[in-house]
């Protein structure tokens, strides 16, 4: 399949993409976002105006969760939770060409607390996991967090990473469903395999176990779905009776789902061989035939077939969350570590009948 690549000198990296990808992503109107939190990278991919593919690479430390709203992307990293938002006024141009610049604008210090993925909440408010202190946590101005929901079988808030909760869904605002690597409270790493669970928050009810490594359950046309990591598959739950359907295996270890219009858009690593999970995964991909990669795939959930497809090759060989935003065609980012960051000033004009009256 002919692709078009780019190649980022500074991480040794090629970046290529399926043939019809620029096309989707215009058909559907769209952009992604990405993170990679080894090499410290937020990916913005889009549809330059020029007819060729845009990637836009930003540092932040260990960048992991994603959550977008329109004009407004958070992101999860090692220690904080940042806020970037788009600064461009209606029917403006970003260097005549980006239809979204987003500019990192705040970031709350909320310490290594793990944070995986995110949400927000009716109000606005984030909502994260935290893994290492086993809950379900909301932006709280002042300490860390403030603590919403744990398993009703971890029997307190403590830094010792118990269950290794790491995924969540949300309903209307509301957290719904989470999922974690094991139904434990002294230690999820000393459980027999297969031990992860999907959990339903509101009745603290464990739907589904004996899952191989559960991560990023969606909610999605009223159907819930799942990435069971270590088979390497994208699995419908009925929520009702935890009953598994298959609906697509795909080359890697999967971490990251977002969902649109009937597609999945998954993120894929290539397996830690180093570690007995990334061992089984590598396994079951040579049982099936398939050697593992990374990069990002567009899986059409009616047929399971992969549509479209980015990948990536060379110094980086893991992927962790991905976001969809809809509506955007073209968008870049001005990180914490850009150049561009010092001089990038905006403000509110004065409303005209304040001028000269005074403050």
């Amino acid at each position: 399949m002919a692709t078009r690549g780019l190649h980022d000198a500074a991480l040794a990296t090629r970046i290529s993409f399926s043939r019809g990808f620029e096309t989707w992503l215009r058909v559907h109107q769209l952009s992604l976002a990405f993170t990679s939190y080894r090499t410290g990278t937020l990916f913005l991919v889009g549809a330059h105006p020029e007819g060729s593919i845009w990637v836009d690479r930003q540092a932040f430390d260990q960048a992991m969760g994603l959550c977008w709203r329109t004009g407004r992307l958070y992101l999860g990293t090692r220690h904080q939770l940042w806020r970037l938002d788009n600064r461009l006024r209606p029917g403006e141009l970003g260097d005549r060409l980006f239809d979204q610049v987003l500019v990192a604008r705040n970031a709350q210090t909320i310490g290594d607390v793990g944070i995986r993925e995110l949400g927000v909440d009716a109000h606005g408010r984030v909502v994260f996991v935290s893994s290492r202190y086993s809950c379900l946590c909301r932006h709280h101005p002042t300490h860390s967090f403030e603590p919403l929901w744990k398993p009703g079988f971890i029997s307190g808030i403590a830094a010792e990473d118990r269950c290794r909760l790491n995924g969540l869904a949300t309903l209307d605002g509301s957290p719904r469903y989470a999922t974690a690597l094991g139904a434990s409270d002294r230690g999820w790493r000393d459980l027999p395999q297969p031990s992860g669970i999907l959990v339903d928050v509101t009745s603290d009810a464990v739907i589904a176990d004996g899952l191989a490594l559960p991560h990023s359950p969606r909610l999605s046309g009223g159907c819930l779905y799942l990435l069971e990591s270590g088979r390497g598959r994208i699995l419908r739950i009925d929520p009702a009776n935890g009953e598994r359907h298959f609906v697509a295996a795909c080359p890697g270890f999967l971490r990251g789902l977002a969902i649109h219009a009937g597609y999945a858009v998954v993120t894929i690593s290539r397996p830690r061989l180093d570690d007995p999970r990334g061992a089984e995964i590598a396994e079951a991909l040579r049982m099936r035939g398939e050697e593992p990669w990374c990069g990002v795939l567009i899986v059409n959930l009616a047929t399971g077939e992969t549509v479209e497809w980015i990948a990536l090759d060379g110094a980086i060989t893991e992927l962790f969350d991905v976001a969809v935003l809809p509506g955007v065609r073209c968008p870049m980012a001005i990180g914490p570590e850009s150049a561009r960051i010092h001089d990038t000033i905006s403000f509110e004009p004065i409303p005209r009948q304040a001028v000269g009256a005074g403050v």
